[in-house]
């Protein structure tokens, strides 16, 4: 195919050539009429005398040597490195004394997956997947969070002072005012496979009558938003296991799916909604107290689901869900 700049193509050049060689006219004139230069001109000539019109087609641009390309024994350790260990162009090229940027271009010229891309466990290329409609499948997954005390724990402050913070605070389990916010809390998320729409409550268990509660009020959250759950995949914790869990399900029509055990990826958009969590809302600023942070929560979700562009969909959930409240607020 001809560069989309060329000023000729294929049959352009067969008709110049035949003008110069053919008709005997000059390079000069032929270049003039065909509006390339001489030198041009006389490229595709010499082309069409050696091997006619077989001539014209575009070649390779490839250089016939590459004296300085990195040697076929040296390409080997890298794919053999990148295969036994899963090493990145870096860590790869100190190991072998190369450059990084060398490493890459033997990864990429081999079609090398990325590290991403991949099972750490077994090297094998993740399969991704998209369900095409909202309501086809929703990821529901628990998050365990330590709590922060009053005054900010050791993230904020030095370690001897989150310490002294974090003996004044009240501790959930010896206190158990409503006011005790030491401890852990729970992330309870559900988020619908297509778009991309979350939803996340903050509770102090994970037991199975507090994640059916949750899964009952995040079913009526999708609802509202004209969303109908037709699947739900969870992994295998014990509140998942329960029959509370299976008759509530059940009763909904809704089918209840678990991944397989030891195979977080599996339930891997919830899992990376997590970590989404925790890089900018949990962990993104210096919260004083663990009232501050939850009352964080609620804006940070809506600016998820109405306004954060999600780099795999395109743009923010909202808008690939049709007639959603609050898509344009």
């Amino acid at each position: 195919m001809c560069h989309r700049n060329a000023p000729l193509s294929e049959t352009g050049r067969l008709r110049l050539a035949r003008c110069v060689v053919d008709e005997g006219w000059s390079l000069r004139r032929a270049a003039e009429r065909f509006q390339v230069s001489p030198s041009t001109a006389s490229r595709w000539a010499g082309r069409y005398r050696a091997q006619g019109a077989a001539g014209m087609a575009d070649r390779s641009s490839r250089p016939h040597t590459s004296p300085y390309r990195t040697p076929t024994r040296i390409e080997r350790r890298i794919l053999g490195l990148r295969v036994a260990r899963r090493w990145g162009p870096a860590r790869i090229a100190g190991h072998l004394g190369l450059v990084a940027s060398t490493v890459h271009r033997v990864l990429a010229r081999h079609r090398v997956a990325r590290l991403g891309h991949l099972d750490r466990a077994t090297g094998r290329v993740i399969r991704r997947y998209e369900r095409a409609t909202p309501g086809e499948l929703v990821h529901v997954d628990i998050k365990k969070l330590g709590n922060i005390p009053d005054g900010g724990g050791h993230r904020v402050t030095d370690r001897a002072t989150g310490h002294r913070n974090r003996a004044r605070t009240p501790h959930a389990t010896r206190d158990r005012h409503r006011n005790a916010r030491l401890g852990y809390s729970y992330l309870h998320n559900a988020i619908d496979d297509h778009s991309r729409l979350a939803y996340t409550e903050i509770l102090p268990n994970e037991t199975k009558e507090t994640a059916v509660a949750f899964w009952t009020r995040a079913q009526a959250f999708f609802t509202t938003y004209g969303i109908t759950v037709q699947r739900v995949l969870t992994d295998n914790g014990s509140c998942y296991r329960s029959r509370l869990w299976r008759d509530t399900l059940t009763a909904a029509g809704i089918t209840h799916k678990r991944t397989r055990p030891y195979r977080p990826q599996t339930n891997g958009k919830v899992e990376r909604f997590n970590r989404t969590l925790l890089d900018e809302w949990a962990y993104t600023q210096p919260y004083p107290t663990e009232t501050h942070r939850r009352a964080a929560l609620t804006p940070w979700l809506h600016h998820y689901n109405h306004h954060r562009h999600h780099t795999a969909i395109g743009g923010p959930p909202a808008h690939r869900v049709p007639n959603l409240p609050g898509q344009n607020t």
